[in-house]
């Protein structure tokens, strides 16, 4: 894996005994398995003070401090200070948890699980820190007391509701963590989840040494394990590997503050085994369902650049990449805006062999006043259009286009001439609430092109 495609363990309980025999060969097979980093998280007072003590000791490793709901019966005031001032001990207790309800074991009676819930998500509040969330049985509960408490930051860990909830849990703001159970070939329930929500809110974890995935179940788990848990949601979203480790490791970033590489902004990033080129930062349109604006990283990559790359620039940020199935101008703006300079790149990669695509909001034309398709044949092997719209009114809702009435039917006709000049087109619509996606299909079809719908959870 290359330095920006680490993996971290959201979730580990490595001070047990289970790990006194072999602590140093254990880290040195998740360095081997591509984990750069590991958030070990208490369950009560001892445990977090371990916790605390490893993170301060380890260069690769992060500390949560909480109480576990099966302790809450023996939870004093004296606990919750001793909580504070250890989540205030160390730069490198980055949240408070384990903390949480368990209605499966009951261990402690659920009245005392609630009232010991609330105070710890009041200390987290106060503290301004996210949370690490135990919810086994409890789902109800925890996402009323979540809400009720306002709190916002944090993940539900080894995450075991269903769609429905983690839409709701990612709506208030939370991040789920997939374990290595997401392996197992029963748990189809989890592999749905996965398939349901963005990467973009999703942690990997091992809750070591529990959980073990396949095939090592039966045996002790590790933090190395989490490499599989990754690998089962890359090959669920159709993901490669590094994706996943880059996106969950950036999730990691955002939720707990931890920093493993630089994140400056991308000129040519990967996703799955594509390349894609990031040239600009204007846009024909203005866009209302556009996760730019929410943010400006796409799969894991800071695409929001500081100024706009030469040639030369770009060139350098390509390389020599060997494998990869096509190239692609797709980054955070319009890259026909930039015309001149997508000509000039495109034929030095063809040159090179490369296959070619452009993904583009089909405005080229209104913007040059030209028809600038017939500058791209033999340079473009596939062009994708975002047509996103059935019908002009609701084009203009969506897209905010500054070109009016003009906008949609400019589109379209991007659209039907582009088949005169490249190979393959492909026009795609965005599952916007709402939006017609079959009268956007037979309007492709009208066109002559294909369809691609585009999930509106998902974007790259």
């Amino acid at each position: 894996m290359t330095n920006n495609s680490i993996l971290i363990d959201s979730h580990a309980h490595i001070y047990y005994r289970d790990y006194a025999g072999d602590f140093d060969e254990m880290l040195k097979r998740a360095a081997d398995a591509g984990v750069g980093a590991m958030v070990v998280v208490g369950t009560d007072i001892e445990s977090s003070r371990e916790s605390v003590e490893l993170a301060e000791k380890y260069p690769q490793m992060y500390a949560a401090v909480g109480i576990h709901p099966h302790d809450a019966g023996r939870v004093t005031e004296q606990c919750y200070s001793i909580i504070r001032d250890l989540a205030r001990s160390s730069a490198k207790v980055v949240a408070i948890g384990e903390i949480g309800l368990d209605f499966y074991r009951d261990l402690c009676p659920r009245d005392e699980q609630e009232i010991v819930f609330r105070r710890f998500l009041r200390l987290a509040n106060e503290l301004e820190m996210p949370v690490v969330i135990h919810d086994r049985d409890a789902h109800e509960c925890v996402l009323a007391i979540l809400r009720e408490e306002g709190v916002r930051r944090g993940v539900l860990h080894c995450f075991s509701g269903d769609a429905a909830m983690a839409a709701e849990a990612i709506a208030m703001g939370f991040y789920l963590s997939i374990p290595g159970t997401v392996t197992y070939p029963s748990n189809e329930a989890l592999r749905n989840v996965v398939r349901s929500v963005s990467i973009d809110r999703l942690l990997v974890e091992t809750d070591c040494p529990y959980l073990t995935p396949a095939p090592h179940r039966g045996r002790r788990n590790e933090p190395a394990y989490v490499r599989l848990a990754a690998e089962k949601v890359s090959e669920i979203k159709g993901l490669s590997l590094e994706d996943v480790a880059r996106i969950t490791t950036k999730n990691c970033r955002n939720l707990f503050g931890i920093h493993l590489w630089n994140q400056s902004a991308k000129i040519a990033y990967m996703i799955r085994n594509s390349l894609y080129l990031n040239i600009t930062n204007r846009c024909s349109n203005r866009c209302s369902f556009c996760a730019k604006f929410d943010d400006f990283t796409v799969k894991g990559h800071n695409l929001l650049l500081d100024g706009e790359p030469s040639f030369e620039e770009i060139m350098a940020a390509v390389g020599s990449p060997e494998g990869i199935d096509e190239v692609v101008f797709c980054g955070y703006g319009e890259s026909l805006i930039r015309l001149d300079l997508v000509k000039q790149v495109a034929a030095e990669l063809k040159q090179r062999g490369y296959h070619i695509r452009i993904n583009t909001d089909g405005q080229a034309n209104l913007v040059h006043k030209r028809n600038i398709l017939p500058e791209l044949a033999g340079l473009v092997d596939s062009i994708s259009v975002s047509l996103n719209a059935p019908d002009s009114a609701t084009y203009d809702r969506l897209c905010n286009t500054p070109f009016g009435e003009a906008g949609f039917e400019g589109v379209c006709d991007f659209i039907r001439v582009a088949r005169e000049y490249v190979p393959q087109v492909v026009a795609s619509a965005v599952t916007v609430p709402g939006v017609d996606m079959e009268a956007c299909r037979r309007l492709a079809g009208s066109l002559g092109v294909e369809f691609r719908v585009r999930e509106y959870t998902e974007v790259g």
